[in-house]
C-alpha cells in the first residue's frame, strides 16, 4: 500500500510540533505517603518534522506510549523522549502530561479527611543533542483576605479563593506533596473537601487574621523557592478571582535559581 506521509514535501517549511493531542491514558506518579498513585493523564506528544516530510507517522506515538506504560518519573520521561526520536526519526520531541493528584487532608479542628485534587503537568523535551529539560507543573487552589478591604472596613473584609500555579526545574525528585504544602503555606488560610462548623469558623477565623495580597503571596513562596538548592528554575504565579470585582487579580514571578 503507498504511504502518502513518507511521500516528499516541496514547501520547503518545516514543522517545529507535530503528533498527536488530548489522549487520555492511565499513568502511575510518585506518592510521597503510598510510594505510588494510579490516575488519569491526558497526554501531547510531539516531534519535529523537517522540511522534506510530508508527514510523521501518528500511530506510531500511541504505540509508543503504549510500551511506556510504567510510573511517570525523571527515568522513564527521559526514555520516552529518546524513543519518541528514534522511532520516528526526529531531532527533538516534546511530551505534556497533565493529571489530577490526590491528597488526604484532614480538616483542621474536627480532623475529618477529605481528598483534595491537584492539576499538575509534568513537561518533557529532548533536543537534537540529547538534553533533557522537565518541568513541573503544580497548580493549588487557595483563600486570600484583601488586606487593604480588613484596614478601611469597619466590620470584616471581602476574601475570595484563588489560585497559585507553581512551575519548577530541578536536579532531582521534587514532591508534588511539597510544593501544595508550600503554596498553602503562603496562602491566608488553605481550603479543604470538608469542613465542619468548627473547622469553618476556624478557617475564616484564620483567614481574616492572614490578610495577603497576590504580591504577598507570589513573594512569600518565591522566598521559599529561592532557598531550596534543588530548585534550578522557577515560576509562580497567584491569580484571586475577586468576590467584590468583575476581574481577577494577578501576579507572577520568575527566577533562575541557579547558583551563579
Amino acid at each position: 500500500m503507498i504511504d502518502i506521509q513518507n511521500q516528499p514535501d516541496f514547501r520547503k517549511i518545516p514543522i517545529d510540533k507535530v503528533g498527536i493531542k488530548g489522549i487520555k491514558y492511565p499513568v502511575k506518579v510518585m506518592d510521597k505517603s503510598k510510594g505510588i498513585q494510579s490516575t488519569v493523564a491526558e497526554i501531547n506528544m510531539y516531534v519535529d518534522l523537517p522540511h522534506q516530510c510530508k508527514g510523521t507517522h501518528m500511530s506510531r506515538f500511541i504505540e509508543i506510549l503504549h510500551l511506556f506504560r510504567t510510573q511517570v518519573s525523571l527515568e522513564s520521561l527521559t526514555n520516552i523522549l529518546q524513543d519518541m526520536k528514534k522511532i520516528l526519526g526526529a531531532k527533538s520531541s516534546h511530551i505534556e502530561i497533565s493529571f489530577p493528584y490526590f491528597i488526604e487532608k484532614k480538616s483542621p479542628i474536627t480532623r475529618v479527611t477529605g481528598l483534595m485534587d491537584y492539576n499538575c503537568t509534568i513537561i518533557g523535551s529532548s533536543d537534537n543533542a540529547s538534553n533533557t529539560d522537565i518541568v513541573l507543573k503544580v497548580a493549588v487552589p487557595i483563600t486570600s483576605v484583601c488586606p487593604c478591604s480588613k484596614e478601611i472596613s469597619d466590620c470584616g473584609a471581602h476574601n475570595q479563593r484563588g489560585e497559585v500555579q507553581v512551575n519548577t526545574r530541578f536536579d532531582k525528585l521534587i514532591w508534588i506533596e511539597s510544593i501544595v504544602d508550600l503554596v498553602e503555606g503562603a496562602a491566608s488560610c488553605d481550603i479543604y473537601s470538608v469542613l465542619k462548623r468548627e473547622d469553618e469558623k476556624y478557617v475564616t477565623e484564620k483567614a481574616y487574621n492572614n490578610p495577603k495580597f497576590v504580591e504577598d503571596i507570589v513573594r512569600d513562596v518565591a522566598k521559599e523557592l529561592m532557598d531550596d538548592p534543588n530548585i534550578t528554575w522557577f515560576s509562580v504565579s497567584a491569580e484571586n478571582f475577586e468576590s467584590i470585582h468583575n476581574h481577577s487579580a494577578y501576579a507572577y514571578i520568575e527566577k533562575d535559581a541557579s547558583p551563579e
